[in-house]
């Protein structure tokens, strides 16, 4: 796709850094590309000035956790201000968040006679040109493997660090309806992530969506990665019966994961995309 408007970097949890991301989007065919990285705006100068060299439209995107109803969802800004206070002060919270979280989740695994863990997964982060935030769980596993503590990283997670897991601990993110106000406040275009990823009933999603809305989101994203197709539709539907702009992005993170830099399932023709409002022309989608 010529389009794609969800990827990651080293900034928080990808593979590449963002230059790398930059790179291999235009490899790939993608003429404009957002950095979606979560809760960071860390990889946005690396990734401007790769994209300038290279002829790729860049937009500023972020990430933004925060909870509702509960769980934890994922919100998708575009185009805002960068040094707009309020998107500061909540990523300065969110950052403050993780470090604790990566703290606790240290002091549980030594407990259980795996010291060092902490130390350990910003040794990782280090290797792989990564920003200053906190180390997440994959990292944790990386260095698990290597100090021998588990044989892999699917056992990593299946013991330690998967879901209800003792490395599982759980960060008070902001509610939705502060993160949207942040968002606003910083004159972002704003997309609901992959709503078909949280586990829940077509009417909870419903509820989620009517919330979104109620709280000046402004798009979804109905197609994210190798998503199916019957998804995509159900997404369009709730994005034409919303009054809301589609749109779409690959979700990268690493080569031979999830999906690959501008591969997703295009939305259907008759949905109202977002990328025309966040770039210089309208762009089609190959």
């Amino acid at each position: 796709m010529y389009v794609d408007l969800h990827c990651h970097s080293t900034a928080s949890d990808g593979m590449l850094t963002p230059a790398g991301v930059v790179t291999r989007a235009h490899e790939r065919g993608v003429g404009v590309l957002a950095l979606t990285d979560h809760d960071t705006l860390d990889g946005l100068p690396e990734a401007r000035a790769c994209a300038a060299a290279l002829g790729i439209e860049l937009v500023d995107g972020i990430e933004l956790s925060c909870t509702w109803a509960g769980a934890t969802i994922h919100v998708l800004g575009y185009g805002f201000a960068p040094d707009a206070p309020a998107l500061q002060r909540a990523i300065a919270a969110l950052h403050e968040g993780r470090w604790a979280r990566s703290e606790e989740i240290d002091r549980r695994l030594a407990a259980k006679g795996m010291p060092g863990c902490l130390e350990g997964a910003r040794m990782v982060q280090q290797e792989r040109g990564e920003s200053g935030n906190a180390p997440s769980r994959p990292h944790f596993a990386e260095f698990m493997v290597r100090a021998g503590f588990v044989k892999d990283h699917a056992q990593a997670f299946q013991r330690w660090l998967g879901a209800g897991k003792l490395g599982d601990v759980k960060q008070h993110w902001p509610t939705l309806e502060s993160t949207l106000d942040t968002l606003r406040d910083s004159g972002a275009s704003i997309s609901l992530a992959h709503p078909c990823h949280y586990d829940f009933t077509r009417t909870k999603r419903r509820k989620l969506v009517a919330a979104f809305v109620e709280g000046g989101g402004h798009a979804l994203e109905v197609s994210n990665g190798p998503q199916v197709d019957s998804q995509v539709g159900m997404l369009a539907n709730l994005a034409r019966e919303f009054g809301l702009l589609a749109s779409a992005g690959s979700d990268f993170h690493g080569p031979r994961q999830w999906s690959e830099l501008g591969s997703y399932r295009a939305p259907p023709a008759d949905v109202a995309l977002l990328w025309p409002r966040l770039t210089r022309q309208e762009h089609p989608i190959a």
